[in-house]
């Protein structure tokens, strides 16, 4: 059963430049407090959901051309909104929910731990202050931020949300770990303290050789304050998103 979803959902994502795998809520609510379990059996089958470096060409230049946008949250958080809609109609075999990664419950916590998501759905490691051995930072540093590395794109990718199928349960689903591809305690130190110190000059990203990376368009439209992404656009609105460090983003 999740062979063939997953099948479908590659076809019809993968063009746009987005990356799904499948996982069990079981699996993620296992790793998670109690307060962010998903309601639904351990066996419910859903899918994590990236953007890869090629979505800003293949689906959100495209949105943005077709679309005439003047009050909208946040242009990338309303172009996957969109194609996660087209992507529900289409597929009227099943019921889907989508838990996107930037909703809120009404305590303003995440509705949805994504970077968590992406670990046990093995698409990213979720690099934390637990892997690295013999803490080098004593009392001095109580909190360190993690984040998720790519395999294939480092830290040049976003997690976008969860497709959550209710009515599919699959118990032969097996799990496949994420691919711990910061290698050595020295690169996990090294990620952690330029993604919680030094985030903003994205050299995190670049923490292993990757495939690709964003265009330097794609750069300069996340590189702008969020404020002035509509003139950039060419559009009007008031872009109230906040494109601060997160526990919930692999990245922008």
């Amino acid at each position: 059963m999740a062979a063939g979803i997953h099948q479908w959902l590659n076809k019809w994502l993968g063009p746009l430049g987005f990356q799904c795998d499948p996982f069990k809520i079981g699996w993620y609510n296992a790793v998670v407090q109690p307060s962010f379990h998903l309601q639904y059996q351990d066996d419910t089958l859903a899918f994590v959901v990236l953007s890869t470096p090629q979505m800003f060409e293949k689906a959100f230049k495209p949105f943005i051309a077709e679309k005439t946008l003047t009050s909208i949250r946040d242009p990338i958080d309303e172009c996957v909104v969109h194609y996660f809609s087209l992507l529900k109609n289409d597929f009227s075999d099943h019921r889907i929910e989508a838990i996107h990664d930037f909703e809120m419950l009404p305590n303003r916590k995440p509705k949805i731990l994504a970077q968590t998501a992406a670990h046990v759905a093995g698409a990213a490691y979720y690099y934390q202050m637990k892997d690295v051995q013999q803490n080098p930072w004593g009392e001095k540093v109580r909190k360190m931020y993690g984040v998720c590395i790519h395999p294939r794109y480092g830290g040049w990718f976003a997690i976008r949300g969860v497709l959550i199928f209710p009515d599919v349960q699959d118990q032969d689903l097996e799990q496949r770990l994420p691919v711990d591809c910061v290698s050595t305690n020295e690169k996990k130190i090294q990620l952690l303290e330029r993604f919680n110190f030094n985030w903003q000059d994205w050299t995190y990203r670049d923490i292993i050789d990757v495939e690709e990376r964003y265009s330097e368009e794609q750069k300069q439209y996340f590189a702008t304050p969020p404020a002035e992404r509509f003139k950039l656009l060419g559009l009007k609105g008031d872009a109230s998103g906040d494109d601060q460090q997160t526990t919930t983003h692999g990245g922008f």
